[in-house]
């Protein structure tokens, strides 16, 4: 993590990290030191698979929470522009891809927040990817190469 890098979110994107946030503090921080309690009730330490698997459990979530705070000390929210002529972060874009002639839907997010597989009919790429960066700055109509490792021809039909 950067001393001063300022991380920009979208809306959705601060309230996904502020509830991942207060779950973390909320549940699983007390249940991890639960688990930690009732494996230290064993007894024997050195050979308690139980009691390393909380530790662990405990040192992830830890850095977790350590790893949002600093997001969240450092965060620029990216109020979304909808008078805008040109693609930005935050938008929802269709495009067309050229070469396999399909129409695609993804939302430009920042990194922090993409997530382009979980959710297939709601692709979140991020404005750092290939693709993410050719569609910033562009209107509907044009025509773009996305400079990937086999880069390859897309035209913006329309984004919100």
């Amino acid at each position: 993590m950067a001393a001063n890098k300022e991380y920009i979110l979208t809306k959705e994107g601060l309230d996904k990290l502020n509830a991942e946030y207060r779950s973390l503090i909320d549940d699983e921080r007390p249940a991890v030191i639960e688990a930690l309690q009732n494996a230290r009730a064993m007894g024997d330490l050195s050979e308690n698979a139980d009691y390393d698997a909380a530790r662990n459990k405990q040192a992830e979530i830890e850095g977790r929470i350590k790893e949002i705070e600093h997001i969240l000390a450092n965060v620029k929210v990216v109020e979304e522009n909808k008078k805008s002529k040109t693609i930005q972060l935050s938008n929802i874009v269709t495009y067309y891809d050229l070469e396999i002639e399909k129409e695609f839907t993804v939302k430009l997010v920042s990194s922090i927040e993409s997530d382009p597989v979980s959710d297939p009919k709601n692709l979140k790429i991020s404005v750092d990817c290939p693709l993410g960066a050719a569609l910033l700055g562009h209107k509907v109509g044009d025509e773009v190469t996305v400079k990937a490792n086999s880069p390859y021809d897309i035209r913006i039909v329309s984004f919100k």
